[in-house]
């Protein structure tokens, strides 16, 4: 009996690590690909939205509304790739949407630039953006869900937690590149030819996840004939934003804005704002598998919770640190890494949450929704936002407030039962 139960128990177990490989791999090339372009912000900046006599301000701020840009377009993706996938399957919307983001990075490693191609350099830009928006806005939907539906009997946490793990092994692969080509290669070579290599890099790693996807199997609760309404709770997508809110904001601040924040109100150096922000991300990913799996035990809304209000709490006095001269780098660091973790407890258990608010068959769509308008408000204009203030202001310390306000919210939100009605 025990050797018919391990039989029978192999397969299964082989179809949730494909699963596990599938869904992640999709959502390393998306992050990786948005790291790449937070990470050389003020190269893109120069390259493309810079004309002769315009300031380096004046183009960081439009290169961040191109990177906002993309995450607007992201709910529309997460809508229109989302229904798809509740109608018609995991499995051929998530080959679609790793097709698109894959050529769209490619092709803005091979595109002009404005000294090349004038006006139309940053328009050419822009369009590939918003189709990686597009994209990216069905990726999570479809590639939670699959993970989560695929996660044996209660590890839903620790299989979500993949999506954001895999998300921090994108940031951190975008940083280390980065951080690599900026140690090798000059100035010069940097700004002439050595930005397109990331966004080239994309394409093997794309065509690996595709070869992954196509012999996926669909997931057996979206098999299961549709029982009752399949429509997307509107209340659930609200009170799902609000839960992962303190979640995108904190992230990118801390993980992808930082960089810039660096460079242009503390005057940091290219390759040690790099080197800070992958101490950061190394903190984020070593925490979110572990978050996960406490999900699993605990539940996910304390792990959230004690994510969310340690941002409120500790915002404001990291800024401070990284901003006083006087403390060693040692110390600036390890505080870095320990923001990364903070941020990684609320990704950890994040996608678990999001995926049981919503029945099966609106699942893509739902939480794909919250996650994608989360990002689009509090994510891709927090490079705008913080930028545009810190400039028009001169305070120092807007990444801390913008941060600790956003968690706050967040912590309300996740104070707040939600019970999914059956069907």
């Amino acid at each position: 009996m025990d050797l018919i139960f391990e039989d029978r128990a192999a397969p299964e177990r082989n179809r949730s690590l494909r699963a596990l490989a599938a869904g992640s791999v999709g959502n390393f090339i998306e992050w990786y690909e948005f790291a790449v372009y937070g990470y050389f912000a003020t190269v893109v900046a120069e390259r493309f939205f810079t004309p002769a006599g315009g300031s380096a301000a004046e183009g960081l701020v439009r290169t961040y509304a191109s990177f906002g840009l993309a995450f607007f377009f992201r709910p529309l993706g997460a809508a229109l790739f989302g229904r798809l996938a509740d109608r018609l399957g995991r499995r051929p919307v998530l080959i679609l949407v790793v097709a698109l983001m894959t050529g769209a990075t490619t092709l803005i490693g091979l595109l002009p630039t404005y000294a090349q191609a004038g006006a139309l350099a940053p328009w050419l830009l822009t369009f590939l953006r918003v189709v990686q928006g597009l994209s990216a806005g069905g990726e999570f939907g479809g590639a939670v869900a699959m993970l989560t539906e695929f996660a044996p009997p209660g590890r839903r946490g620790l299989y979500g937690a993949w999506q954001s793990f895999t998300v921090a092994l994108g940031l951190l692969a975008g940083a280390g590149l980065a951080a690599g080509l900026a140690t090798v290669l000059t100035e010069a070579q940097l700004g002439s030819w050595g930005w397109r290599l990331p966004f080239l890099l994309a394409l093997p790693l794309g065509l690996l996840a595709l070869w992954l996807r196509v012999g996926l199997e669909e997931t057996p609760e979206f098999r299961e004939p549709a029982a009752g309404s399949v429509r997307v709770p509107a209340g659930a997508i609200g009170l799902a934003v609000g839960r992962v809110m303190g979640w995108s904001a904190a992230g990118y601040t801390f993980l992808v804005v930082l960089p810039s924040y660096l460079q242009t109100a503390l005057h940091t150096g290219f390759r040690t704002a790099l080197l800070a922000t992958a101490v950061a991300n190394l903190g984020f990913a070593a925490a979110i598998l572990p978050a996960g799996l406490l999900s699993d035990r605990v539940g996910r809304r304390p792990v959230m919770l004690t994510g969310a209000g340690l941002v409120v709490v500790l915002a404001l006095p990291l800024l401070h640190l990284l901003q006083d001269p006087g403390v060693p780098a040692g110390v600036k660091g390890a505080a870095l890494c320990g923001a990364g973790a903070v941020v990684g407890l609320m990704a950890g258990p994040g996608p678990a949450l999001l995926s049981e608010m919503f029945p099966a068959r609106a699942r893509c769509t739902g939480l794909g929704l919250a996650y994608a308008l989360s990002n689009a408000v509090f994510s891709g204009c927090a490079g705008l936002i913080i930028t545009e203030a810190v400039k028009r202001t001169g305070n120092l310390d807007v990444p801390g407030y913008y941060a600790a306000a956003t968690c706050a919210v967040s912590v309300l939100a996740l104070l707040r039962p939600w019970m999914r009605k059956a069907g």
